[in-house]
């Protein structure tokens, strides 16, 4: 069915949209995976994005919308809720029903009806696998995004739309040699995922880092090794002992409940607490068993070590090709500081949070001998 969208960009991505699901969903079939969602048609994607931008620019008693759209049709769920006159995908009905569902979770269900219009029929709260849905997280910004395969934590992003700005998301970035885990769970390509993984504790972390708005750095180091006490500035401002295990419990000792909506609620406020400390000024330094070391640490150039020069710098988009940048180009002293901390610990990983939005994870690689700088707020949005 033709579409007469006035959003440019909904045109001009739209098949490629319709591609990339298509070919998740194929895939996901031949591995013999359930629960998968129906392929998105062009004239869905481009009708959804097309309707999404114009409602994210509305206002309702001073307010932005703040929604989910999630191609799903009724009886594809249980335990949703059915408008029992189905609403028109128009910007004014959306705009009116935003405030209502804009609580995190909460889909607002899409789908053709028998004239082949699409439709808002209810809200539901859970999905099938590689479900189209498009968040509006502020006025301008989209993203396309589907629910990850295990079904848990944050959803993969595919694309991220700004006026007319575009960025799909690069897949094949996964098959870099020295990503570390964190990276590949955001990507969907870590087999058997669990709340209790580390890379997806590392996951929540990072988006609660970057929800608190301040900046902020984490270190993860190995506890085993004091080598990483050479890199900070003695006494340390907050150093814990001994050690702050919750977190850890939760994950190590805690795994068999971890399908327990209490266990995720504890989780998450303790992952909520950790990540709260790193807006406090320095870095935040737990183990990788995730105790709590330390926070508002100041890093240091530890003794008989080089400065950390030159790294290399990429972003999990299409288009984007790995570049050779000196270390202060990518951000201000807490990204310098978090290289020149991975530079003299390469068993390390840094995450660090830009008031800007901006997310970046540090870590050594191998093959490049050198500190790399994946730029990931893409797939944190």
């Amino acid at each position: 069915m033709p579409n007469n969208s006035s959003y440019i960009v909904a045109q001009q991505i739209s098949s490629k949209i319709e591609s990339i699901f298509a070919l998740h969903i194929n895939e996901a079939l031949l591995q013999g995976e359930s629960n998968l969602a129906i392929k998105p048609s062009k004239f869905v994607v481009e009708t959804i994005i097309d309707v999404a931008f114009w409602t994210s620019l509305r206002k309702e008693e001073g307010h932005s919308p703040k929604i989910s759209l999630a191609y799903v049709y009724p009886n594809q769920l249980s335990n949703t809720l059915y408008f029992k006159k189905p609403l028109p995908l128009t910007s004014d009905a959306l705009t009116k029903l935003a405030s209502g569902v804009e609580r995190s979770g909460v889909h607002i269900g899409i789908c053709e009806n028998d004239n082949g219009e699409l439709c808002a029929w209810g809200t539901t709260m859970s999905l099938p696998n590689y479900c189209l849905v498009v968040d509006v997280p502020e006025p301008g910004l989209l993203v396309v995004k589907h629910r990850r395969i295990s079904g848990l934590g944050k959803f993969t992003n595919v694309a991220i739309l700004k006026g007319d700005q575009v960025k799909i998301i690069n897949n094949d970035y996964s098959t870099n040699p020295d990503n570390p885990d964190v990276i590949l769970a955001l990507l969907d390509k870590l087999p058997e995922a669990k709340w209790s993984d580390e890379a997806n504790i590392m996951i929540q972390l990072a988006i609660s880092m970057r929800r608190h708005n301040r900046g902020g750095a984490l270190l993860i180091v190995d506890h085993e090794i004091d080598n990483w006490r050479d890199s900070v500035v003695n006494p340390i401002n907050y150093e814990i002992d001994p050690p702050y295990g919750r977190l850890a419990n939760l994950i190590f000792q805690d795994k068999k409940n971890a399908s327990e909506i209490f266990w995720q609620t504890a989780l998450k406020r303790e992952v909520d607490y950790i990540a709260g400390l790193t807006a406090v000024d320095g870095a935040t330094i737990i183990s990788k068993q995730f105790d709590l070391l330390a926070f508002g640490a100041k890093l240091t150039r530890a003794k008989n070590k080089s400065h950390v020069g030159k790294i290399y710098f990429s972003e999990p988009v299409e288009h984007n090709e790995l570049r050779e940048v000196y270390s202060g180009v990518v951000g201000g002293t807490r990204h310098l500081s978090a290289a020149q901390f991975i530079h003299d610990n390469i068993d390390a990983i840094a995450l660090v949070a830009s008031q800007d939005g901006h997310f970046t994870i540090y870590s050594w690689s191998e093959k490049l001998n050198r500190v790399h700088a994946h730029r990931i707020d893409t797939l944190l949005v």
